[in-house]
């Protein structure tokens, strides 16, 4: 996928930054016909509940001490905010091929 897209506005980019900081917010975007109807709100959205979900097991599994990794979400949100499509390994591969995004 490209890094920046031409008809991404800093409406979507906002939607998406919020979708990695604030899990909720994906959920609500999924849930907006014109939020989810826009191709990068709705591929981050998906992929930052795929990512949360991924990474809540992890730090349930090494009791805590994987929570460190929730940092990443930060990091992915921001350069969400820049218009860029983040790949995570792993997970960015299973949505596609789910057909989530």
């Amino acid at each position: 996928m490209s890094n920046f897209s031409s008809d991404v506005t800093s409406d979507d980019k906002l939607w998406a930054l919020l979708s990695y900081l604030i899990p909720i917010v994906a959920i609500v975007v999924l849930l907006m016909e014109d939020k989810k109807a826009r191709p990068f709100i709705k591929f981050h959205a998906v992929q930052s509940l795929a990512a949360t979900v991924v990474l809540t097991i992890l730090a349930t599994v090494t009791f805590g001490c994987g929570s460190i990794l929730y940092l990443a979400l930060i990091w992915w949100g921001i350069k969400a905010y820049q218009g860029e499509y983040v790949t995570i390994p792993v997970v960015t591969d299973f949505i596609k091929k789910q057909g989530w995004a």
